[in-house]
C-alpha cells in the first residue's frame, strides 16, 4: 500500500514545485477523510459508488491500448506552450516523452469517464485536449453527448485527431487556438454548459479567467472540474478563491482534481477525501 500511494505521489511532483506540492500532499493525506467522515448524503453516494468505483468499463481497455501505442511512439512534434507560465513557448518534444510525463493517469481518466456517466451531461468542455486520452474518457459514456474540446497546439491536435478516430469517437468537436480567444467564440455556440474538465494553463489568473467566463454558461446542474489544483501556489490559491464564490456550493478536493457543484441544497460546504 506504501508503494503505490509513494510511486503515484512521485510520478505526480515530477514537473510541479516538488517541495510545496510535497507538503501539500502530505497535508492532504493527513486530512482527507473516508467516507466515514463524510455527512452529507450526495458526496457519500457519490464516493461509493462514482469515485472509489473500481468496474472495469468497456471503454478503458481500447483507450488504455491507444495510450500504449503513444508511449512506443518516438515521433518529434513542435510543440506550442501557452499553459505554463516562464516555460510557454516551442519546443520539440517526442510523443512517448508527452504521453508519459503530460498524459492523464487512467486512475483519473477512468474517474473522468464514471463522473460523465453518473451525471450524464449533454454539452461537455474541455480545455487542454493534449493526445486525446481524456477526451476519449470524456466522450465514451454516451455518444450521444458532445465533447468540445480546445487545444492550443496544433501539431498535439492532430495527433488527437487521428486517436478520436481509432477510438471511431463521433462526439469529439475538438478546436485549436489560444483559450483566451477560441473559449468565449465557444461558449457563444453552445449556449450552455454541463460538464467542464480544465486541464490547460496552470495559472493563477487564467484559472479564476476561465472559472469567470464560465459562469454564466452554469447551471444548478453544472459540474467542474480542475486539474492539478495543488500543481503550485498560484493554482493552489485560485483553487482557494473558487472555493469562497458565492455561486459554489459544494466542492470536493482529491489533490489531483478539484470538483465544483452548483447545487442549491442547504449551506455551503467544502471536502477533501481519499482517493
Amino acid at each position: 500500500m506504501f508503494y503505490r500511494v509513494w510511486s503515484a505521489f512521485v510520478n505526480y511532483i515530477r514537473a510541479m514545485e516538488p517541495l510545496f506540492t510535497a507538503t501539500r500532499f502530505v497535508r492532504y493525506r493527513l486530512t482527507a477523510k473516508t467516507a466515514h467522515g463524510v455527512h452529507s448524503p450526495f458526496v457519500f453516494e457519490l464516493l461509493n459508488n462514482v469515485i472509489r468505483d473500481r468496474t472495469p468499463f468497456y471503454a478503458f481497455r481500447p483507450i488504455e491500448s491507444i495510450r500504449s501505442k503513444l508511449l512506443m511512439d518516438n515521433t518529434l512534434l513542435e510543440v506550442t506552450d501557452y499553459g505554463t507560465g516562464a516555460q510557454s513557448g516551442n519546443k520539440r518534444r517526442k510523443v512517448s516523452d508527452i504521453a508519459l510525463h503530460y498524459l492523464l493517469p487512467a486512475k483519473y481518466g477512468q474517474l473522468l469517464f464514471r463522473i460523465v456517466n453518473r451525471f450524464q451531461p449533454k454539452n461537455i468542455l474541455e480545455l487542454g485536449t493534449s493526445l486525446g486520452i481524456s477526451s476519449l474518457y470524456l466522450s465514451a459514456p454516451h455518444r450521444t453527448s458532445t465533447v468540445h474540446t480546445i487545444e492550443g497546439c496544433p501539431q498535439t491536435a492532430a495527433l488527437a485527431t487521428a486517436n478520436f478516430q481509432r477510438f471511431k469517437a463521433r462526439n469529439i468537436e475538438q478546436r485549436v487556438g489560444e483559450f483566451s480567444t477560441v473559449l468565449p467564440e465557444l461558449l457563444g455556440t453552445i449556449k450552455h454548459v454541463d460538464l467542464a474538465y480544465l486541464d490547460g494553463n496552470h495559472q493563477y489568473r487564467p484559472t479564476l479567467d476561465y472559472f469567470e467566463t464560465l459562469l454564466p454558461f452554469c447551471n444548478e446542474n453544472t459540474v467542474l472540474i480542475f486539474d492539478d489544483i495543488h500543481w503550485s501556489r498560484g493554482m493552489e490559491n485560485a483553487w482557494e478563491e473558487i472555493k469562497k464564490h458565492p455561486d459554489v456550493r459544494l466542492t470536493i478536493d482529491l489533490f489531483k482534481m478539484g470538483f465544483v457543484f452548483f447545487r442549491k441544497e442547504g449551506p455551503p460546504q467544502h471536502f477533501t477525501l481519499l482517493y
